[in-house]
């Protein structure tokens, strides 16, 4: 970058701060201090001698100011973190802060943060991480919504129609899915304000030209903005649905084969690299699995798996699947934590299952969450009772485990903005896990 060397001084809140272009340019270009740049990111005329006045406080200005300069955070005792937050959104610099606080997401090295109790009665059933920083937890027909800071805004109440899945479209939306409330025509997906609760739009199912009530289930997103979710409606309105992110319009639909049961799958995955979606029904939704590609360019599954007529015990019974599309492989797992894969290469292949842990064989609770797998960042995570394995390298070596005994079992985990949220079922609780910053040399 060809950045100038020119001071610039801010008056903030009354007291005067002179620094360079280059300590500035460090805020990015979508920071409140970008516009002051041209796109070769040198200062444009007028901002180079000119007092910039800024009614802010200026003692955390200060605080920030000395992070762009260094790159480290240090906030004095008698300051307060979260108003240190709130003065970083302002300068369109959380991002920095974030990363000064934290380091680079690594399962090996994440350490319990902080725990949050639950906002609802009854068992939570998921929990999906924000883009930001921040989660939603779903507790039956409500969502309740933390932003990175872990401040709850008001929720989202779906009245009494029981949710299924949550995705984040951008830290400002969230796509929710619920069952339909018979005689009701309530029901489907709808998209929310994460700040608000309040539901900017319903996503509709057409069949036939006619709107229809369906239940939706797992959610999926695709980088060109295409929503995907199982539908189970009342008549031929079973499988998949397409919609537009921006427009919410339906844009198509995959109906399931015979025999197969995509609208009540547990699990959609879009592999980007393949141009294909993973669709996932697995026991005990129904006593057999069911895991294939579905490619909506032509209609077609080009790949798939199903365990019907394999004798099946229930150490081989599968309870959840991920798609690793740099192995060209499906991963699954079983009740007991052992890991099975699938060449993704070969059309109807077995199951090679690999015992990692051997650790719950006999010993299942009365009432056993079922374990969930996660793929971040090259590392494989599944969860199992009250912790979470951590598997690296090409032969998925068990490395490292989380584990968290207040709150009971693990129902629900999930991976973003650099943490790990782990939802528990018994105490209603959710633990925030982050990698520890770097140290100071």
């Amino acid at each position: 970058m060809g950045i100038q060397k020119d001071r610039v001084r801010f008056n903030v809140g009354g007291k005067i701060f002179d620094t360079s272009a280059t300590t500035l340019a460090n805020a990015g270009r979508n920071s409140l201090f970008g516009a002051m740049f041209d796109e070769n990111w040198d200062l444009q005329s007028g901002h180079s001698t000119t007092e910039h006045f800024i009614d802010r406080n200026p003692d955390y200005f200060a605080v920030l100011l000395d992070l762009l300069r260094t790159g480290e955070l240090y906030l004095p005792s008698n300051m307060s973190e979260k108003q240190l937050y709130r003065e970083a959104l302002f300068y369109g610099i959380l991002d920095h802060v974030r990363s000064a606080k934290w380091g680079p997401f690594d399962g090996n090295r994440l350490r319990l943060a902080r725990s949050v109790t639950g906002r609802a009665p009854g068992d939570g059933t998921a929990i999906r991480a924000g883009p930001d920083g921040g989660c939603c937890v779903a507790h039956g027909s409500m969502v309740h919504v933390y932003d990175w800071m872990l401040e709850v805004h008001p929720p989202i109440n779906l009245d009494y129609q029981r949710v299924n899945d949550a995705g984040w479209i951008d830290p400002e939306s969230i796509v929710i899915s619920a069952c339909e409330r018979f005689g009701t025509g309530d029901g489907g997906m709808g998209l929310f304000s994460a700040s608000t609760g309040e539901r900017r739009y319903k996503f509709h199912v057409s069949h036939e030209n006619q709107v229809k009530s369906y239940t939706a289930g797992a959610l999926s997103f695709s980088p060109d903005y295409k929503l995907f979710s199982s539908c189970k409606g009342r008549s031929n309105e079973y499988g998949i649905g397409v919609w537009d992110q921006v427009t919410g319009k339906q844009i198509d639909f995959f109906y399931e084969p015979p025999g197969w049961s995509l609208g009540e799958a547990d699990k959609l995955q879009w592999l980007h690299g393949n141009n294909c979606l993973l669709v996932a029904t697995l026991f005990p939704r129904k006593d057999n699995c069911y895991i294939g590609l579905l490619d909506f360019r032509d209609k077609s599954m080009p790949w798939s798996w199903s365990d019907v007529g394999a004798p099946i015990t229930d150490e081989k019974r599968v309870r959840d699947a991920i798609a690793m599309e740099e192995s060209s492989s499906v991963c699954v797992v079983n009740e007991y934590e052992d890991l099975g894969f699938m060449d993704l290469r070969r059309a109807a292949g077995s199951v090679r299952w690999s015992s990692r842990s051997r650790l719950m064989k006999g010993k299942m609770p009365d009432e056993p969450c079922y374990p969930k797998l996660a793929l971040h960042e090259g590392q494989l995570f599944s969860s199992m009772n009250d912790s979470i394995s951590v598997f690296c390298g090409p032969d998925w070596v068990l490395t490292s485990r989380l584990r968290r005994t207040y709150g009971g079992s693990i129902c629900d985990f999930s991976i973003g903005g650099d943490r790990l949220f782990a939802l528990h079922s018994e105490e209603n609780v959710f633990d925030i896990w982050e990698t520890p910053s770097p140290p100071i040399i």
